[in-house]
């Protein structure tokens, strides 16, 4: 049931950098054929890099690692594809389903594939409200038991973003900040309050990748944070405005799980004038690009099992 493209094979068995790519914002985040241009522009930039991108889907029952052009043409026009989170998977698997990877499913398809680093948008994590009912990504859970390097603008900015650092730290998932202090915000760079560790040059990253998954043998994930641009990145307190009233209006309409986010993220761009969409599409491209970079400096690096003492 798992498939993975010759050319990601090849790369793989050569040792050679490789960035996984998630299918869920094909078939869910984002509009269509603007959602087909997007993977696109991120596969591009991350070959720009010198790296191999793998899409990673779930297409007719089988676990796709690294997708043809006409297969990933196809699954941005398929109106039924699942949305599928790494809970999900084995059932699409037995029935036969087709679905665009959340980060979770992302992962798993990652982890089996032996995909040391990831792209995406921004990871999921805790709702708002969660203290009256309990919604929390299973995100999360597959960041803390998957040695890969999620390359991200943060959590999305729907999120209860403490909370979800405060999550983040109980699982004992290091959380990276590149080139900034403050744990971006999606579309936005993120505010003082929110601290993350600090790192300037990608070497450090690798590093300290290779010493966990190595020396120490945790296989748990690494979260490396890249926020926007000053100038392509949205004003705090418009999104934080936005964020409240559609969050306001999904509650009013019962809408809960796996379809919150699509329609959060809707109503953002609806909000927002679309401006929210622009940003997405801009910071897709540029965790695509910063993946690349990491992966082959991973390669360069690749980490080395630990050494028992006499």
């Amino acid at each position: 049931m798992l498939n993975v493209d010759p050319e990601v094979q090849s790369a793989l068995a050569d040792g050679r950098p490789v960035v996984a790519l998630e299918t869920a914002v094909l078939t869910h985040g984002l509009p269509r054929p603007t959602n087909h241009g997007a993977v696109l522009s991120m596969a591009a930039a991350i070959r720009e890099e010198g790296a191999v991108p793998a899409v990673i889907a779930v297409l007719r029952g089988s676990l796709h690692v690294g997708l043809s052009p006409a297969q990933l043409a196809h699954l941005a026009e398929e109106l039924d594809a699942d949305k599928l989170g790494a809970r999900d998977l084995a059932g699409a698997l037995a029935s036969g389903r087709s679905g665009g990877t959340t980060v979770s499913g992302t992962l798993v398809g990652a982890r089996l594939a032996g995909i040391r680093v990831f792209a995406t948008g921004g990871i999921g994590g805790v709702h708002r409200g969660w203290q009256d009912h309990r919604d929390v990504s299973s995100d999360l859970e597959e960041l803390a038991r998957t040695p890969c390097c999620t390359v991200s603008a943060g959590a999305k900015s729907i999120l209860d973003l403490p909370a979800t650092l405060e999550a983040l730290e109980t699982l004992a998932i290091p959380v990276l900040g590149w080139r900034t202090d403050a744990f971006p915000q999606f579309y936005t760079r993120g505010v003082a309050a929110l601290p993350v560790r600090r790192v300037d040059a990608l070497a450090t990253v690798a590093k300290l990748c290779s010493i966990r998954w190595g020396a120490l043998a945790q296989p748990g994930g690494v979260l490396l944070t890249q926020p926007l641009p000053v100038e392509l990145a949205l004003d705090q307190a418009a999104v934080d405005e936005a964020v409240t009233t559609a969050v306001a209006q999904a509650g009013a309409a019962g809408i809960r799980g796996q379809a919150l986010t699509p329609y959060l993220l809707a109503a953002l761009a609806e909000l927002t004038a679309g401006a929210s969409l622009g940003a997405n599409l801009a910071l897709l491209d540029a965790n695509a690009a910063l993946a690349a970079r990491l992966a082959v400096e991973l390669a360069a690096d690749p980490p080395t099992s630990p050494t028992t003492a006499p």
